[in-house]
């Protein structure tokens, strides 16, 4: 009997060593999962899954539609006719959609007419490029057509040199009709120039098809109105963050009910990312960081009457709920990922508190796949504080043996660190090649309560740097962890992190990799794009020198400070289009390292921005990553 047992024991190890561990090759070949929406019947949902052509340098799509009860994914060509689409109206006559308009004259040939010829561009303002193109005079509009005549479409914004859907990212979330079909509701920053740079105050306007009239719904309040919706009832819902020039700031569920704006999350110590309503109409669900996850909450709506306003977690585990995608039959349906999973959608039934997994695209690869594993540790930080820290362990961990490890620096600055699934930044990946990855929840993240998520503005170089060291110091006294094998790699604020810490670290690291990093804090202020941004989270402008953050920032917390003290191999990697984070920011921090004598590489994307999205650009930054730590770890 024990010749069996170990025997079986024998064959389970060897099948548990003898499967693949992911690789940049086999992450690339996983199904994207998109939901699109539930059918009008709620019976089956259709979704969209991506798929990288790696010859063609491309992601192609294919549609499916798929029983929620239940039963095979077929392919479709069209979806439209099986789904409501939010943007006709309720009568079924007129439609809502956006483009482009030209406003403003911008290019050379826009105010040379016979120089059609010039590649000129002529600014008078801010806002001259955004994320990662130059403003060439044209706006987003929102139209209404008549679905038979859209040729006809009236524009809602005529004129007007303002974005709807906002830029960079909006969609037709930033319109809808209001549920008489007389009025369309629109997101917008009215703010042109200098001016919109400087900004977050967007706002909800009310257009009257009838007499023509715009409204600013949100006038009173000064930062971002966004996603506006209405409840089955026809009351206007939408998310708000009260200060301008704030993007991180807490993000609050509005209801304006019988005249009155009803700030359902406001005693609740967390921000919200995404909400439906519930069918009944008596409870809002929505999608928030918390403790180091993101997960399914829900809130009651009392309307006027004295019942209290209750905030409830409804899922938990060590997954990320990335999205809501509607209801049908008592039962929610969700995307989820966690480090080892990329999206995929699922049921979540209230009443019994079960999940069931709707679509597996990538399970059969997952099945030929080794899985790492991810564990919370809670580690005290220098001043005494309870910080959340993922450790990530390589496939087939050996606790005997020692790993080199490597320090993940969040970017943001203020953005959730959870169970996220990348095809850049992928734990999943680093861990199959060998690496121990530590990723702390440092100061400035959503999930751990309001004052934790604003502790790191205008506090850079301070108590999140800090924490960074606290984390991998706790971890590094493990037998398991090379101590003289530590890296540290990040991107954006943790480019910035990564910048700092090759100047304080006293030798701890072995080598650091930096994309996209913020490098100089006075070159960033005079060419990052939403000035906004550094003008709160570092407290102003460098030539302010009675303000006093701002001055702290330049003396302190500039990454420039220090980088005489640079004495380990970095990586620098820049996208050439990316205007958040401008590339001299990369250039001024490798050149640093060069004439310093420091072990140095530029790897320069011209044609990606903040991120690297081209199939084959993604290999090579996976190549260059990996190749660099073989190197110098």
């Amino acid at each position: 009997m024990k010749r069996i047992i170990l025997l079986t024991l024998s064959l389970m190890s060897i099948s548990a060593f003898s499967q693949e561990v992911m690789t940049k090759e086999l992450l690339w070949k996983l199904g994207r999962v998109s939901p699109v929406a539930l059918t009008k019947d709620g019976k089956n949902l259709i979704y969209k899954v991506g798929h990288a052509e790696m010859e063609a340098n491309k992601i192609n799509s294919k549609i499916y539609q798929i029983p929620l009860s239940g039963g095979a994914a077929v392919e479709i060509t069209d979806y439209k006719s099986l789904v409501a689409d939010k943007n006709i109206a309720p009568d079924g006559k007129k439609s809502l959609f956006d483009k482009a308009v030209k406003v403003n004259k911008v290019l050379g040939k826009d105010l040379y007419e016979k120089m059609d010829k010039s590649d000129v561009y002529v600014f008078d303002a801010l806002d001259y490029r955004h994320w990662d193109t130059w403003n060439d005079g044209t706006h987003n509009h929102v139209f209404v057509g008549d679905v038979n005549q859209p040729d006809k479409a009236i524009d809602l914004m005529e004129g007007e040199p303002y974005d709807a859907p906002q830029k960079p990212f909006g969609g037709d979330e930033d319109y809808i009709w209001t549920p008489d079909g007389k009025k369309v509701i629109y997101v917008s920053k009215k703010k042109f120039g200098t001016d919109y740079a400087m900004s977050t105050n967007t706002d909800l306007y009310e257009y009257d098809l009838e007499t023509k009239q715009t409204k600013n719904l949100t006038e009173a309040n000064k930062g971002y109105d966004t996603h506006p919706t209405f409840s089955p009832a026809g009351d206007l819902t939408w998310l708000q963050m009260k200060n301008d020039g704030y993007e991180a700031d807490k993000n609050d569920l509005i209801v304006r009910f019988k005249g009155m704006d009803i700030n359902l999350t406001a005693q609740w110590d967390g921000t919200v990312d995404s909400y439906q309503w519930a069918p009944d109409g008596k409870k809002i669900y929505f999608t928030a960081a918390v403790d180091g996850t993101v997960q399914l909450f829900e809130v009651n709506f009392p309307g006027m009457t004295r019942i209290a306003i209750t905030v409830r977690q409804v899922t938990d585990g060590n997954f990320d709920v990335t999205g809501i995608v509607g209801f049908a039959d008592g039962k929610i349906v969700l995307t989820r990922t966690d480090f080892n999973h990329a999206t995929e959608i699922y049921t979540y039934d209230l009443k019994k508190s079960s999940w069931n997994q709707v679509t597996k695209v990538n399970d059969d690869l997952y099945a030929k796949v080794a899985m790492s594993k991810s564990e919370k540790r809670y580690v005290t930080t220098a001043d005494g504080k309870k910080m959340l820290v993922w450790v990530v362990y390589p496939p087939n961990f050996d606790p005997n043996k020692k790993y080199p490890t490597l320090l993940y620096c969040q970017g943001g600055p203020q953005s959730a660190l959870t169970q996220f699934y990348s095809f850049r930044w992928n734990f999943q990946l680093m861990a199959a090649e060998g690496y121990i990855v530590v990723a702390p929840n440092r100061r400035g993240m959503p999930g751990h309560g309001v004052a934790w998520n604003e502790a790191i503005s205008k506090d850079w170089g301070g108590k999140p740097m800090q924490d960074y060291l606290d984390a991998i110091d706790a971890v590094s006294k493990e037998k398991y962890v090379d101590n003289s094998r530590l890296g540290a790699v990040g991107a954006s604020y943790g480019g910035y992190s990564i910048f700092y810490l090759a100047g304080i670290h006293n030798n701890r690291f072995k080598t650091f990799i930096s994309h996209c990093g913020v490098f100089n804090l006075e070159s960033m202020y005079g060419t990052t794009e939403e000035v906004f941004f550094p003008t709160w989270d570092t407290g102003g402008a460098y030539w302010e020198k009675d303000n006093a953050d701002a001055q702290k920032a330049i003396k302190d917390f500039n990454p420039i400070k220090n980088v005489s003290k640079w004495n380990t191999p970095i990586l620098v990697i820049q996208g050439g289009k990316d205007y958040r984070v401008p590339i001299g920011q990369g250039q001024e921090a490798f050149q640093a390292a060069q004439l310093l004598g420091v072990k140095s590489r530029f790897v320069y994307f011209p044609e990606e921005n903040h991120w690297v999205t081209k199939p084959q650009n993604a290999q090579v930054w996976q190549g260059e990553f990996f190749r660099w730590l073989k190197e110098t770890l």
